[in-house]
This record gives structure tokens, C-alpha cells and sequence, in this order.
């Protein structure tokens, strides 16, 4: 059975959404900062910043997804979607390493979340016919 990539896009959409429910829910200090960023943030001005960052870069993440899915009429070319897509590629490639080594342990389990991103984008990047 072949998946569409659409059916990646959407389901990285998904996995994206319930990060950004994540980021809100720290942003508000229902879910305590300490679990985020490897265990690093101090204050509550560097968990504003970073959350803040997080929020912008994943909603900026949703809508270059939704443009490579067809969900959204596109601003970008093709090939600057794939560009994009590939620096995010990166960047989860990254955060899974650093997930990895995170001090904390519900970070630790994030690294199965940014794994499964990576291999979404790689999928999405690089479709496969059979």
C-alpha cells in the first residue's frame, strides 16, 4: 500500500499542533518550564523568549507544510519548500541529538517525536514510488 505524502504532511501537522498545544500550555505556566529546553531555562523571561520563539517557528513550520500539501495556496516555490523543508529536516536532526542528552526525562522521550519529524520530513523530501 503506497501512503500519499500528503498523508505525512498531514500527520507532521499533527505531531506539530500538539507541540504548539505543548509550548502554550508552558507559555502559560500550567505545564512548569523546567521540563523544556534540556532543563536549561532559569528565568521567566528565558522561558517567554524561548516559548515565544518556539510558538512562531512551529506556526511558520504548519504553513510551509500546508503549502506542500496543497492545503493552502503556496507563496513559496517548490523548490523553496523543499529548501525549507530540508533546513527543518536539519534542525530536527539536531533537536533529536539534543533531546537525546536533555537532563530531563520527558525530554528524553521527545527525541522519539523529533526521530519520527525527521523521518517524516526525509519522507516528504524524498517520496519513494513503489
Amino acid at each position: 500500500m503506497k501512503i500519499h505524502q500528503s498523508t505525512y504532511i498531514k500527520i507532521l501537522i499533527g505531531i506539530t499542533v500538539s507541540a504548539l498545544i505543548l509550548h502554550f500550555l508552558i507559555l502559560l505556566k500550567i505545564i512548569p518550564y523546567g521540563i523544556a529546553w534540556g532543563g536549561r531555562l532559569t528565568t521567566d523571561q528565558e522561558m517567554y523568549t524561548f516559548e515565544t520563539l518556539s510558538i512562531i517557528i512551529s506556526l511558520f513550520f504548519i504553513y510551509v507544510l500546508a503549502q506542500k500539501g496543497k492545503f493552502v495556496k503556496a507563496i513559496f516555490s517548490d523548490k523553496t519548500l523543499s529548501v525549507i523543508l530540508w533546513i527543518f529536516f536539519g534542525l530536527f536532526v539536531l533537536n533529536t541529538i539534543g533531546n537525546v542528552f536533555a537532563e530531563t526525562t520527558f525530554e528524553k522521550w521527545f527525541a522519539v517525536v523529533t526521530l519520527l519529524n525527521v523521518l517524516l520530513l526525509w519522507r516528504i523530501n524524498m517520496p519513494i514510488t513503489m
